[in-house]
C-alpha cells in the first residue's frame, strides 16, 4: 500500500527554470544569454557542486566571470534574486497536494537544489505543504545518488515499496526505482494524475 508520495521541485512543482535562471543572470552581469549558458553546459560537475553545497555562490560566480572575463555580480546572491523572479508555481500540482493530504498520504519534497533557492523555499513558507523535505544542497549528496534516496526514506521511516517518487528527470526517476520505490516520469499534471490513479492513489 502507498503511504507516501514524494515530489521534485523544479519541472514539477514550479515551471523547468533552469534556462529563465541563466536568463535572468545573463542579463545582471551584462553578457549574452548563451555566453552563460555555454558555462553552464562546459561544466556540468560545476554547477552539480553548486546544488550539492559544495561550492558557495561566491565561488561558482568567480570561476564562471575568471572564464567569461567579465566583473562577478555585485549583489549579495544574485541566484536567489533570480529565483525570486522567475519561479512559477504550478497551482494545480499544490492543489493535488492538498488532495493527497486530505486522503492521508503523507507528502515529501526532494530536490536538487541550491543554498540560495533553499533559502528562497523557506523564506517563502513552502515547508508548510510537506511532511519531510530533503534539499541535496543541505545533504551533500544529490539525485540519482542511491544515498539521497535513503535519506528521504528515513526521515519518513517509510519502506520504499510503501513509497512513489516523481521527479521529470527520467535518470532521478530510475534511481529512485533502484532503490525500491515506485516511480513517476512527470510530463503534465493530467498524465500525473492518471498515473497515481493507476497506483490506487485517491486524488479528490
Amino acid at each position: 500500500m502507498i503511504k507516501t508520495v514524494i515530489l521534485d521541485w523544479g519541472g514539477v512543482l514550479i515551471d523547468q527554470p533552469l534556462d529563465a535562471l541563466i536568463e535572468y543572470c545573463a542579463e545582471s552581469l551584462g553578457i549574452k544569454t548563451n555566453s552563460l549558458k555555454n558555462v553552464f553546459s562546459e561544466d556540468v560537475p560545476m554547477f552539480r557542486e553548486f546544488q550539492k553545497g559544495t561550492i558557495s555562490e561566491k565561488s561558482l560566480w568567480k570561476k564562471i566571470c575568471g572564464k567569461l572575463k567579465i566583473n562577478e555580480p555585485s549583489s549579495k546572491s544574485l541566484w536567489k534574486e533570480a529565483v525570486s523572479s522567475v519561479f512559477r508555481d504550478k497551482k494545480g500540482v499544490y492543489q493535488l497536494i492538498e488532495n493527497l493530504k486530505k486522503n492521508g498520504y503523507k507528502i515529501a519534497f526532494l530536490s536538487n537544489t541550491e543554498i540560495p533557492a533553499m533559502e528562497y523555499f523557506y523564506e517563502n513558507k513552502y515547508e508548510k505543504y510537506f511532511d519531510i523535505i530533503v534539499f541535496s544542497c543541505a545533504e551533500k549528496i544529490s539525485k540519482p545518488d542511491s544515498r539521497i534516496y535513503h535519506i528521504i526514506l528515513d526521515k519518513l521511516q517509510n519502506k520504499p515499496k510503501e513509497t512513489i517518487f516523481i521527479d521529470n528527470n527520467l535518470e532521478n526517476v530510475e534511481g529512485a526505482i533502484r532503490v525500491g520505490m515506485h516511480g513517476i516520469l512527470f510530463e503534465s499534471l493530467q498524465q500525473l494524475k492518471e498515473n497515481l490513479i493507476k497506483f490506487q492513489i485517491k486524488i479528490k
